[in-house]
């Protein structure tokens, strides 16, 4: 049965307790498996955005983890006033920089939503590679590996593609699957190779057994694809995502669990809902103070 979608009068009124997306797993085709993501909470999750612009990405990992209030481990002005600048559109540009085009900031935005959604689905079992901190890097969207528990494995490796789009059909084509055969083909491996290994040393293991086990993301076997795009309601049907990821399986000698298509569906038009959740954690960084948080 098609999963109906968020009623936003079930939003829960006290933030920090409930998590701030609703993400599950959905059907798409035979050559791939679906996830799908709404909003349980948009003031938490503008908050969760605004503390990831902050820099302070292992902050929003532990609100996540232990559903803790969102809030910063510390706030200052002028770290409030460049994560304001990184959530504003600024077009044409001026300066000193007030902030990015719409493209760059949407992107921006949906990068730290696509890394809670891995967080939210995947919490402590996974490390995960955080969000840029500038709206205009370039490369590697997003990494997740799984280890085993005497953490000298790594079970799996997922590679993120995460688009914020108009046109999200003609993307997937163009610009996501090619991106992944490039993964695919071990091409341009030593950014994913450093990254894993900057992962694997997060977890406790010295330089050396990191540098040996972060060759997992050259292993065809293990790796994973996900792309994932943010959406507007009309896409939230078994049929456009059909339509969507369609071709799935030019990614070839890998099996169906290892391509993933990630929708984020917003309510109402996508660029206008989210301008709204910017416009929320901008709001949020108006909100605080100086110092550390209560709670660090």
């Amino acid at each position: 049965m098609e999963p109906k979608s968020e009623n936003q009068d079930k939003k829960k009124s006290k933030i920090g307790l409930s998590g701030p997306l609703t993400c599950e797993l959905c059907e798409i085709d035979k050559e791939c498996i679906g996830e799908r993501w709404t909003t349980a909470n948009d003031d938490e999750l503008a908050a969760l955005v605004a503390i990831v612009a902050m820099g302070q990405a292992s902050q929003a990992a532990y609100i996540l983890e232990e559903l803790a209030p969102p809030e910063p481990a510390f706030s200052m002005q002028s770290l409030r006033q460049e994560a304001i600048i990184k959530l504003t559109v600024e077009e044409p540009a001026t300066k000193p920089r007030k902030g990015y085009p719409q493209w760059q900031r949407d992107g921006f935005v949906f990068e730290i939503v696509s890394w809670i959604a891995a967080k939210t689905m995947h919490g402590e079992s996974a490390l995960l590679k955080a969000p840029h901190v500038s709206a205009t890097t370039q490369g590697l969207d997003g990494l997740m590996l799984k280890i085993n528990a005497a953490k000298d494995a790594v079970q799996s490796t997922t590679v993120f593609e995460d688009k914020c789009t108009d046109d999200p059909r003609k993307t997937f084509l163009n610009k996501v699957i090619p991106a992944f055969k490039d993964r695919h083909a071990n091409i341009r491996s030593a950014e994913i190779i450093d990254a894993a290994a900057t992962l694997l040393k997060s977890a406790g293991l010295k330089p050396k057994d990191a540098a040996r086990l972060s060759a997992a993301v050259t292993d065809s076997s293990k790796r994973k694809f996900r792309a994932a795009f943010s959406l507007p309601l009309s896409f939230d049907t078994l049929e456009e995502r059909q339509k969507l990821f369609a071709n799935y399986n030019r990614l070839k000698n890998i099996t169906p669990e290892q391509r993933i298509g990630a929708s984020f569906i917003t309510s109402g038009d996508m660029r206008m809902w989210i301008a709204g959740l910017a416009d929320k954690a901008i709001q949020y960084l108006d909100s605080l103070g100086d110092g550390a948080s209560s709670d660090v």
